[in-house]
């Protein structure tokens, strides 16, 4: 089976799957699907950008359409945690869109907003579900909310629940589901925190696993930039003098530093706005609508901030920092590229991240080519081993050292495009960086 018309699904919602744009399943959504549909318990590892909501809610939908169960008080017939606001939000947009000729009634819960409207909407009972772990466990104890009678629960993005301290929450959620339910757990990573907790809580899932833990986005072009850390303010200021950049997603570790990155670029007349914990989720979804509007050229991030950031048409995800775990830059990267289309990511490394880069290109089995056409180029980071102390070469270019101590990145992977223009570098095969298929069916992958 490769089409959704393959899949025996109510007629509603193979109309509403056809308007979305879908036609072909994805290998995840061929795998999981069926799976589903046959009540088994499910283990699925895809990295971002494979269409992991669709795998899941679809065959929900259609289960709670030929299902038994009804909607009880306060009740829901499927859960679906998911760790972020923005991407609850997404996931619900989405199984609203597969839903629209239904009668199923689907609510968000989810911290940040006010509890009036959830806690009412709760009160006659719901079909699907969508929440944070942190506000369902609120309004569980306040007793707004029984999930005695839920059929369904899915994990999705677990890596980054449990990343995010929600271990004891979903613990605690879970321990008020009944045992006999059907699970799903959807993750991009499997580190032993996540195999711990599906040996819990699911019954001999099937497992299905569509690209290696840790692997890119095949069609990401990847790129590290060499620079000291005191001029990556100025760096970031003259890649983005490339118009090529149209719709760019930036990383920093904090939440200061992604204020501070996006008040430099306003002030450089380049249309920016900042995402993070601190934000208030009006003020979060009004930049991300922003881009995905394409009214704000740059959103800057953090890594909570951004799971499950589902964006059409991201030409360019730029690590102004980089991650100290390997998952978090597979996980940024993959915000690009998405469904089919192309894209590029530029990583600024300084002298201290060096270690980080090592630790990235041992996880994802591959250098990250090295892009020395730039006017703040540190050669002496670029050759020195990981640890070692390294100062920025003279205007950027210095004298080439002996490459024993680079970070696995090939000695072939310096270029140099345009000649020593004054634009920002273009990465070899990058095209004009902008994805092919700006049409895309509205998949997420938030993630």
């Amino acid at each position: 089976m490769t089409k959704f018309t393959d899949l025996g699904l109510n007629q509603s919602v193979l109309r509403a799957v056809e308007e979305g744009g879908y036609e072909t399943m994805t290998p995840i959504q061929k795998q999981a699907i069926p799976a589903v549909m046959e009540g088994k318990d499910l283990i699925a590892i895809a990295q971002t950008g494979t269409g992991k909501t669709a795998a899941f809610s679809l065959p929900l939908i259609q289960k709670l359409l030929t299902g038994e169960g009804k909607r009880t008080p306060k009740g829901a017939r499927a859960l679906i945690l998911a760790p972020t606001r923005e991407l609850a939000i997404q996931i619900s947009e989405n199984v609203q869109a597969y839903s629209k000729y239904l009668h199923l009634k689907t609510t968000l819960i989810y911290g940040g907003a006010g509890a009036k409207p959830q806690i009412k909407a709760m009160t006659a009972g719901v079909d699907i579900l969508i929440a944070t772990p942190g506000r369902l466990l609120d309004l569980m104890n306040q007793r707004h909310v029984n999930l005695g009678k839920v059929e369904y629960l899915v994990l999705d993005e677990a890596d980054r629940m449990l990343d995010m301290g929600f271990i004891r929450d979903i613990q605690k959620i879970i321990a008020q589901l009944p045992t006999a339910r059907q699970t799903l757990l959807f993750s991009a990573t499997m580190p032993t925190s996540v195999e711990k907790l599906a040996n819990s809580i699911l019954r001999n899932p099937l497992r299905i696993e569509v690209a290696p833990a840790a692997t890119t986005a095949e069609k990401v072009d990847q790129h590290v930039l060499m620079v000291p850390k005191g001029r990556k303010r100025e760096l970031l200021a003259h890649v983005l003098k490339d118009e090529s950049l149209s719709r760019v997603l930036i990383f920093t570790r904090t939440k200061h530093g992604a204020n501070k990155v996006s008040r430099q670029l306003v002030q450089l007349g380049i249309s920016s706005d900042a995402i993070h914990g601190n934000k208030s989720q009006n003020a979060r979804q009004k930049a991300l609508n922003s881009f995905r509007a394409g009214e704000t050229r740059a959103l800057v991030a953090t890594d909570v901030a951004a799971r499950g950031i589902d964006v059409d048409g991201v030409t360019h995800v730029i690590n102004f920092e980089i991650p100290n775990e390997p998952e978090s830059y597979v996980h940024r990267i993959g915000r690009t590229a998405r469904a089919g289309a192309t894209g590029s990511s530029l990583s600024f490394c300084d002298h201290e991240e060096r270690a980080f880069l090592k630790d990235i290109e041992k996880s994802i089995r591959q250098p990250v080519p090295v892009l020395e056409d730039h006017p703040f180029h540190a050669e002496g980071i670029a050759n020195a081993p990981a640890g070692e102390d390294s100062k920025p070469a003279n205007g950027g270019r210095g004298r080439r050292g002996g490459g024993n101590g680079r970070s696995g990145a090939a000695s072939g992977s310096r270029q140099n495009n345009g000649g020593g223009r004054s634009g920002a570098p273009k990465p070899q095969n990058a095209g004009s960086g902008r994805p092919r298929n700006r049409n895309r069916r509205p998949q997420r992958a938030a993630a």
